[in-house]
């Protein structure tokens, strides 16, 4: 370990707030800590982009619904989603859409109602007053800097046995394959999830929780299982 890395104190699990973390990796652009209580690993606070520059960044993405490959590949969450779903009309929202919203055309073909809401592309408060059947964020959730806020609005927001279905690169199980993982040099992904903090934070919300592949994830909430 690193001098600079003994100097520096740890940041608190921006997920479950314990703050008992620990140094886990540090690269040329930051330091990572990682959480033993839910399996977080985050990057340093100090490195954290301002709102502009975190900006300037999602405005160079190229997010066409045209874009048959784009759509292909939010197809490895719309489809499973749609199978669970089942065919009665229902009411969902699409919590990051970005700058080109595309997922919700997928799930309106399926005969469901989707909202787009992005704090950045769509900041429309009102839909987060409503209440939702379902839930989708398509590689946003690793770009939250307190994903705890997040976490608590999508259990407010979310009906009893309402899904959740998110699309996130899984982080490596050991910190060797970690410091190789492409997926951590966006200066945008902040929060890396691993399977087990999925895990963690169903067992402790009342979800069951399914792995769907490396970067896809769906939850169902049990009936009555988080107080309002």
């Amino acid at each position: 370990m690193s001098e600079y890395t003994r100097l520096v104190l740890p940041d608190p699990c921006p997920l479950c707030l314990n703050a008992a973390t620990a140094h886990y990796h540090t690269d040329k652009l930051r330091q990572y800590w990682h959480c033993p209580v839910c399996e977080l690993v985050f990057a340093s606070r100090q490195s954290l982009l301002t709102n502009d520059a975190e900006l300037a960044i999602y405005q160079q993405h190229q997010n066409d619904p045209a874009d048959a490959g784009y759509r292909q590949f939010l197809n490895k969450l719309a489809a499973p989603l749609l199978d669970r779903l089942g065919s009665a009309p229902l009411t969902g929202l699409d919590f990051g859409a970005g700058p080109g919203p595309t997922l919700y055309l997928l799930l309106e073909q399926g005969g469901h109602s989707v909202s787009n809401y992005d704090p950045y592309f769509a900041p429309d408060a009102q839909l987060l007053q409503q209440s939702y059947d379902f839930i989708c964020s398509t590689e946003a959730i690793e770009h939250f800097y307190q994903p705890a806020i997040e976490w608590k609005l999508w259990l407010d927001l979310l009906k009893d046995s309402g899904w959740l279905g998110l699309m996130t690169r899984l982080r490596p199980e050991l910190p060797a394959d970690f410091a190789k993982w492409h997926y951590k040099n966006d200066p945008t992904h902040v929060s890396f999830f691993h399977a087990d903090t999925f895990r963690w934070l169903a067992q402790r919300d009342g979800f069951i929780v399914e792995i769907i592949g490396p970067d896809v994830v769906i939850l169902q909430r049990m009936a009555a299982s988080y107080p309002r």
